[in-house]
C-alpha cells in the first residue's frame, strides 16, 4: 500500500523531506485520556498488550488526537522473555516482575526451544488490524528491546539502579552470560522480522538501560548483539536508540542501523560530528513538556535549529511522561510540522 505520509521513511533512509517528521516514544499511553478509558476497561496492561483489537486502538490514538507522523505498535519489550518461557507480571505502581530468573545454565536450558514468534501473534494481529485502519495514512514502527536490555531483566528479575546482578554474571560467568544474549538476539531477530512481514515499516531498538555498562562492558555484551540485529534486518529501516550510552554513539553509527537515537544529554552537534552519515533521532528532554507552552515552543526550536531539516527524525529523549498535559504534547509536535 502507498503511503500518503512517507517522512519518517524518507528521513530513515537520508533521503530529502519537505519537512521535519516528528512521533514520540511512548506516545501511545497514559497522557491521552482515550488511552485511559481503554487500559480502565482491559482491567491490566498485560490484558490491553495482549488484546490485539485494544493494542490497536491505542496504537492508533496519537494518529487521530496528536497528528504525528507514525504510529508506534502498543506493546512492551518484555514480550521475548515471555515467548522465551520466562513470563512477567506488571505489579501496579512498580513495572515489571519476573517470578523466575536465569541464574545457571540449567535455568537457560529450560527456556523454550520454540519459534518465539508463535507465542506473539497477538502483537502479529495487532500490526493487521492497525496497517488496516492506518489505511496508508502514516508508517508504523515495530520494536524489540536490545538483547542487554532484555538480559538485565532475565538475570534481575525486576527493574534496578544498578542491576549488579546481571552485572555480575557477567563479570562471573560470561560465556553463560553470552550464551543468554545469543538466545535473545536470536529471538528478537525472528520477531523483528515477523512484524516486518505484518506490515512494520521501520523497527527500532531500544537499549534501555544501555548506560549501566561501562564503554568496555558496553563493547562486550550490548554493541555485538545490537550489530547482529542490524546485519540481519534488511527489509526495512532500522533505529538504534540506546539510553545513556554516549560513549557509543560512534560505534553505534558504524553499525548497520539506519537511524541512531539520542538522550537529551547527548549533544547535538558533537553526534553529527561522530555520526555524519546516519540520520539522527531525538532529544528533546521530556521535562520540557511540563514547561509553560511558550517555552515548550522555544526549546523545541533550539534543538530543531541545531540537528537541521534533513537526516532527522524529531522526537524526545526518551518516552513522553505520563502526567503530561496533552496540549504541551501538541505544542511540540505542531512546532515540529510549522518549522
Amino acid at each position: 500500500m502507498k503511503l500518503q505520509n512517507d517522512l519518517i521513511l524518507r528521513a530513515a533512509k537520508g533521503e530529502q523531506v519537505e519537512r521535519i517528521p516528528v512521533w514520540m516514544m511512548r506516545q501511545a499511553g497514559r497522557i491521552l485520556p482515550e488511552y485511559r478509558k481503554v487500559r480502565e476497561k482491559a482491567g491490566s496492561f498485560i490484558t490491553l498488550a495482549t488484546t490485539p483489537e485494544m493494542a490497536a486502538e491505542v496504537t492508533l490514538q496519537p494518529v487521530d488526537i496528536l497528528g504525528v507522523d507514525a504510529a508506534i505498535i502498543f506493546s512492551d519489550i518484555l514480550v521475548v522473555p515471555e515467548a522465551m518461557g520466562l513470563p512477567y507480571e506488571m505489579i501496579e505502581a512498580k513495572g515489571p516482575f519476573f517470578p523466575e530468573t536465569i541464574k545457571t545454565i540449567q535455568d537457560l536450558d529450560k527456556l523454550s526451544k520454540a519459534n518465539p514468534v508463535d507465542h506473539l501473534v497477538y502483537v502479529l494481529d495487532a500490526i493487521d488490524i492497525v496497517k488496516k485502519e492506518l489505511n496508508g495514512r502514516v508508517p508504523l514502527i515495530g520494536f524489540a528491546g536490545a538483547p542487554f536490555t532484555i538480559f538485565c531483566y532475565m538475570v534481575e528479575g525486576h527493574g534496578s539502579k544498578t542491576f549488579s546482578k546481571a552485572k555480575k554474571m557477567m563479570y562471573s560467568e560470561p560465556e553463560l552470560a553470552h550464551a543468554l544474549l545469543q538466545r535473545i538476539t536470536d529471538a528478537t531477530i525472528a520477531y523483528l522480522k515477523a512484524q516486518i512481514v505484518h506490515g512494520a515499516d521501520l523497527v527500532q531498538i531500544f537499549d534501555s538501560w544501555a548506560g549501566i555498562l561501562s564503554p568496555e562492558q558496553y563493547r562486550g555484551f550490548s554493541l555485538p548483539y545490537i550489530s547482529q540485529i542490524c546485519d540481519a534486518i534488511n527489509e526495512a529501516p532500522i533505529t538504534v536508540f540506546a539510553k545513556g550510552a554516549f560513549f557509543a554513539r560512534e560505534e553505534i553509527g558504524k553499525t548497520a542501523c539506519n537511524v541512531v537515537g539520542l538522550d537529551w544529554n547527548m549533544d547535538i552537534s558533537e553526534s553529527r560530528k561522530l555520526i555524519p552519515n546516519k540520520t539522527l533521532q531525538g532529544n528533546l528532554d521530556p521535562c520540557v513538556l511540563y514547561a509553560p507552552i511558550a517555552e515548550v515552543e522555544k526549546h523545541t526550536k533550539t534543538m530543531l535549529s541545531a540537528f537541521g531539516k534533513q537526516k532527522y527524525i524529531a522526537n524526545l529523549g526518551h518516552g513522553v511522561y505520563p502526567d503530561t498535559d496533552p496540549e504541551k504534547v501538541k505544542c511540540f509536535i505542531e512546532t515540529v510540522k510549522a518549522f
